[in-house]
């Protein structure tokens, strides 16, 4: 782990870090942490040997097993392997779990990444040893095809190493930006809970197909090919999306009586209250833990 310094100094740590001999724990074998180990491995950026992975769930460690990736039910074991650690428990167990690991923490070797919703940076460095490099990241299950949105948040200890070694590997499953802590409330209810939205979206959308003749099949297809080309259109042509809504509505047609049916049945304001119900809830997560 890089080691205060030069600025020189931080980076021969970043790129030591990032090497074939790097060791990445998951303290959780949840969907997420599935999501980003697979992207991971996908992305070719680590090989299987050099993840592991601990969870009380047998069913949980098998699914990652599969893969190559030595797993453990002892927490200890993997962060005395392990030189990034990834926290993807349930935030009620947070506390617990950093409480149980932080006697083996050595302060300039490991850097943890926690991915809880709602617990604080403050939190997690309290419940380690003082000077623990910490980073805290809302990611998103797209990791698992490589189309993520994460966004992270160093901690008072971080370096600029710490956030270079998170957002490399980040991007490797999509795109990853930097934020304050702040604001990753706000992140957890859109891109965090965001891919749900989208998924019962694509799933209404078919279901519409299904009502008026397509196949089930060909409707899923369509459903989900359009949204994915609507996404790519906003990122990659940087119009607003009023405008390119405007471009597809033609006057008096098919379209145009379509977004006011939407408009009609309180569409934005059902994905606004979405967010906000999302976003609330992160915190409540976080005043409780």
């Amino acid at each position: 782990m890089a080691t205060e310094g030069t600025a020189g100094n931080i980076e021969d740590g970043y790129k030591n870090l990032l090497n074939s001999q790097t060791k990445i724990g998951f303290i959780g074998c949840g969907r997420m942490a599935q999501a980003m180990a697979k992207g991971f491995l996908s992305s070719g950026l680590v090989t299987a040997g050099q993840i592991i992975a601990s969870d009380t769930s047998d069913v949980m460690l098998e699914q990652l097993r599969e893969t190559g990736v030595r797993t453990t039910h002892d927490n200890l074991e993997l962060v005395l392997n392990s030189d990034i650690v990834v926290i993807s428990v349930k935030p009620h167990v947070v506390k617990v779990i950093l409480q149980e690991v932080a006697p083996v923490v050595q302060t300039q070797r490991h850097l943890f990444v926690s991915i809880a919703a709602g617990i604080t940076i403050r939190a997690i460095e309290q419940s380690l040893p003082q000077g623990t490099h910490v980073v805290r990241v809302m990611p998103n299950t797209p990791a698992l095809v490589q189309a993520g949105a994460s966004v992270m948040a160093p901690g008072s200890h971080a370096l600029k190493s710490d956030v270079k070694v998170v957002r490399s590997l980040l991007s490797t499953i999509g795109i990853c930006e930097e934020s304050s802590e702040a604001l990753l409330d706000a992140v957890t209810g859109l891109s965090g809970s965001g891919p749900a939205y989208a998924f019962v979206a694509i799933e209404s959308l078919a279901d519409g197909g299904v009502k008026m003749g397509l196949p089930r099949d060909l409707a899923l297809k369509l459903a989900a090919q359009t949204l994915l080309g609507a996404a790519k259109m906003v990122l990659e042509t940087g119009k607003h999306p009023g405008q390119l809504k405007d471009e597809v509505c033609s006057p008096g047609g098919t379209t145009i009586a379509a977004v006011y049916a939407l408009e009609k049945n309180g569409f934005r304001g059902a994905l606004i209250d979405a967010v906000e119900a999302a976003t609330l809830r992160a915190k409540e997560l976080g005043s409780s833990s």
